[in-house]
């Protein structure tokens, strides 16, 4: 079977990827920007908002050992979701929440998904189903950026 793409955006994309890196069936990740208006959009000009940019992460991952569904899963326990343009102290439209689906059945299962964490919660879910974009990757330091300090947990 192929590898399959999914890309999802939940504040800083430091601790999204590492949580991603630890899923058995992940074959690799990517942090990068997504969603903007800007080509080749830069760390710096990501973080002044204008260029409508999220902070994400493409993983690319083998479907016949880990869902779609099982990573949005994921996703949603990897952070607040009810928390519109900020996670934690880092605020801005580029650490919204938001899926970017590769596929019509991906936007169906992430559709799904979305309602079932809506049950689940009293709060409104912020996040955003949106329509894939170019996915710029971030600068080579951004890369794992957690690891190559040594942060394993």
């Amino acid at each position: 079977m192929e590898p399959s793409i999914a890309i999802f955006a939940a504040g800083c994309f430091w601790g999204v990827e590492k949580t991603f890196r630890n899923v058995d069936g992940v074959l690799a990740t990517t942090v990068g920007y997504i969603g903007g208006h800007v080509d080749h959009p830069s760390y710096e000009h990501v973080c002044t908002g204008v260029t409508d940019h999220a902070e994400a992460v493409r993983i690319n991952y083998d479907p016949a050992r880990v869902s779609y569904e099982e990573l949005l899963d994921v996703f949603w326990s990897a952070h607040d979701p009810t928390q519109l343009n900020r996670q934690g102290p880092d605020i801005g439209r580029q650490y919204r929440s938001a899926i970017f689906p590769q596929s019509d059945e991906q936007r169906s299962v992430a559709e799904a998904s979305l309602a079932k964490q809506q049950a689940k919660t009293k709060k409104p879910i912020a996040t955003q189903i949106e329509s894939s974009t170019t996915f710029w990757p971030a600068e080579d330091y951004h890369q794992q950026y957690l690891e190559k300090r040594g942060r394993t947990s």
